[in-house]
């Protein structure tokens, strides 16, 4: 799936069975709630936490993809094309970093 069809897929699903988007601060609130679940099943896969009972059907992918899906709704309503963003941020990654880190003593 292309960034544009995951923005088109996002915003019939919200419109077919959704009612409509949420105000952006609602999703931000969304988002970070979860942004909190997945720090939650990465700390008790590959931390130290144990898991809970409640946490033992966490899935990482589950919870990758509802992050994902609630910044594709945000980019939506706040007319991002995520394409042409995460392109531009190539771009400017690869401009300032492109020594950086090659350069960088503590990732030899």
């Amino acid at each position: 799936m292309q960034l544009n069809e995951l923005q088109n897929d996002v915003d019939l699903w919200i419109k077919k069975y959704g009612v409509r988007y949420f105000h952006p601060l609602t999703n931000l609130g969304i988002l970070m709630e979860e942004v909190g679940e997945l720090a939650r099943v990465i700390v008790r896969e590959y931390g130290e936490q144990s898991n809970k009972e409640s946490d033992m059907h966490k899935k990482l992918s589950d919870e990758i993809a509802d992050v994902l899906w609630v910044l594709t709704a945000i980019s939506n309503q706040c007319n991002v094309d995520l394409t042409k963003a995460i392109e531009e941020n190539f771009e400017k990654k690869t401009n300032r970093d492109q020594k950086r880190h090659l350069e960088n003593k503590k990732l030899k």
